[in-house]
């Protein structure tokens, strides 16, 4: 099943303190573009109360209503966009509860909003979307806070921008990638790191990368690669800064021995200014569309 078409409910994690505003925003472009529904989802951790004793059942009652109240007022707001929308207000942790949601709905996506540049480095991130991207098995979109404020607004028409490594979630990305260059009508950057070995050798991997990851332009988006010196961490944030894409994409790195992810995408989420869409390895990696299959589904 293709992205657009796994692309039929949105989950959008609400905090309802201003931090997910921006995601929200984010999260209505993506459903217009693709139809898409638009759970929001909000979590009342009963462990943030636990340690409060003096805290009374009618206090938690009232909480729940008021948060209940501005889901309400938020989905009537989708609805009269067009946007078909209702809500989940669930008790439990926040990332287990985002998760149920996703399972539920089988959605396509779940958006999130990170703290932006007031917290820059690791903290940004926040715990939650850090747990959120190493369990989730469908794509995470990690939105700052201040993505489009500012300095940090990006360029009208921005590109969509794919980072790619030699991981099993690297067809996943490709395919992710060219779907929303072509929904968006956008330009496809693929950015490639270059090694201190390739780099003396005086080599541009360009067209070998675009080769090995079945890439090919078409007519519904151009293809444009660059390469940038220096390790991923360091290299990728750098397009970021001087391309201004609208998203930048990147696939989760994951260890046979672990279900979490390695590799640069937590230095991505957290330097990274533009919008971060994290896609999972498959959970079965042998049953992946070889790169000429592919090549042939993107061209």
């Amino acid at each position: 099943m293709s992205f657009a078409d796994r692309m039929k409910t949105i989950v959008v994690a609400t905090d309802l303190q201003g931090t997910s505003e921006a995601a929200l925003e984010y999260a209505r472009k993506l459903a217009g573009a693709y139809g898409a529904r638009i759970v929001l989802a909000h979590g009342a951790d009963p462990l943030e109360y636990a340690a409060v004793d003096s805290v009374p059942g009618n206090v938690l009652r009232h909480i729940s209503e008021q948060a209940r109240s501005v889901l309400d007022n938020m989905v009537a707001d989708l609805i009269r966009e067009g946007i078909h929308s209702h809500s989940e207000l669930r008790q439990g942790a926040v990332v287990d509860m985002l998760l149920e949601v996703a399972s539920q709905y089988e959605a396509g996506l779940i958006v999130i909003g990170t703290k932006g540049s007031q917290g820059a480095g690791p903290v940004a991130v926040g715990a939650i979307v850090e747990q959120l991207v190493r369990r989730s098995t469908c794509p995470v979109l990690a939105v700052a806070a201040d993505w489009n404020a500012g300095e940090n607004r990006p360029i009208p028409g921005g590109p969509v921008m794919l980072a790619i490594d030699q991981n099993d979630a690297k067809q996943a990305a490709v395919e992710v990638a060219s779907s929303l260059a072509a929904t968006f009508r956008r330009t496809l950057i693929v950015v490639h790191a270059r090694t201190s070995a390739e780099a003396s050798a005086f080599l541009n991997p360009c067209a070998t990368t675009l080769a090995d990851f079945g890439i090919k332009e078409s007519a519904e988006f151009p293809v444009r690669c660059i390469v940038k010196d220096g390790p991923p961490e360091d290299a990728i944030p750098r397009a970021v800064l001087q391309y201004g894409p609208s998203i930048l994409v990147t696939g989760v790195k994951r260890k046979s021995d672990s279900p979490g992810p390695h590799g640069t995408v937590f230095t991505l989420l957290a330097s990274s200014r533009a919008p971060v869409l994290c896609i999972p390895a498959p959970a079965d990696t042998e049953k992946i569309q070889p790169d000429a299959e592919l090549a042939a589904n993107v061209g």
